[in-house]
C-alpha cells in the first residue's frame, strides 16, 4: 500500500460516524472519565468499528476491561485467594502468603518468561502489567503498540493519558480483527482468553444496542 493509501485510509477511518450518543455511553458507565467518549468517537473507526453494532461490541468489551471506563491500570492488588483462583499456575499454598497484596511482586511473577518478558528478577512482568482500554500486558505487546503508534511513549501513560488509553485499545481491536466478530461470547474470548465476565458484557452490550 502507498502512503498516500495509507494516508487515506487512516482520513477515512477517522471521519466514522458514532452511532451511541453520548448520553447513552453515560447511562450505562456513569462513572466514566471525563472526556473519554470523546476520545473514543474520535478513533473508533481506525477499530474498524463503523456500525452500531461493532461500535455497540467495543464499548462493551472495553467498559467491562476498565470497570466502566475508570480504571486503565491493571489492578494486582490480589488477596492470597484471589491469587490461587485467578492465576493457579503460579502461586500456590505454599508460596502465596509471600506475594499477597504486593502488585509489583505478583506481576513479576505471574507475567515472567512470557508475552516477551524476561525471567521474575528482571521487573518486565510489572514494568508491562496491563494498561489502556483493553489492558495490552506484556513486552510484545507494548514494543509492536509503539511500532503500530510510530512514536515513543512512558508505559505509564498509557495507563494515564486519555489519547493512548484509546489508542492502546483501538490497535488491539485492529490487530486481532475484532470488528469482524458479531458475537459477544466469541469477542470475550479473543479479549480475555477465557469467558470472564461474560454476562457483565452482555449485559452492557444489549444496554448499549437498546
Amino acid at each position: 500500500m502507498s502512503l498516500i493509501n495509507m494516508i487515506q485510509q487512516m482520513s477515512d477511518s477517522l471521519d466514522v460516524k458514532m452511532h451511541i450518543s453520548e448520553a447513552k455511553f453515560l447511562s450505562v458507565f456513569p462513572k466514566s472519565k471525563p472526556l473519554i467518549y470523546h476520545e473514543i468517537a474520535k478513533y473508533i473507526g481506525l477499530a474498524g468499528c463503523k456500525t452500531k453494532e461493532q461500535q455497540a461490541m467495543f464499548l462493551a468489551q472495553c467498559g467491562h476491561e476498565t470497570a466502566g471506563f475508570s480504571a486503565f491500570s491493571e489492578n494486582l492488588n490480589y488477596s492470597d485467594i484471589a491469587l490461587l483462583r485467578t492465576f493457579p499456575k503460579y502461586f500456590n499454598t505454599g508460596n502465596v502468603k509471600a506475594y499477597a497484596r504486593q502488585p509489583e511482586k505478583i506481576a513479576n511473577r505471574a507475567y515472567a518468561n512470557r508475552m516477551g518478558n524476561g525471567n521474575e528478577q528482571s521487573g518486565d512482568g510489572y514494568k508491562f502489567r496491563g494498561r489502556g482500554l483493553v489492558q495490552i500486558t506484556g513486552k510484545n505487546n507494548y514494543v509492536l503498540f509503539r511500532k503500530w503508534l510510530g512514536r515513543e511513549f512512558k508505559l505509564d501513560d498509557v495507563g494515564t493519558d486519555l489519547e493512548l488509553i484509546v489508542l492502546a485499545g483501538v490497535w488491539f481491536w485492529q490487530k486481532n480483527n475484532l470488528a469482524a466478530l458479531e458475537c459477544v461470547v466469541d469477542v470475550t474470548k479473543r479479549v480475555n482468553g477465557g469467558f470472564n465476565g461474560l454476562a457483565d458484557r452482555q449485559a452492557k452490550y444489549d444496554k448499549l444496542m437498546s
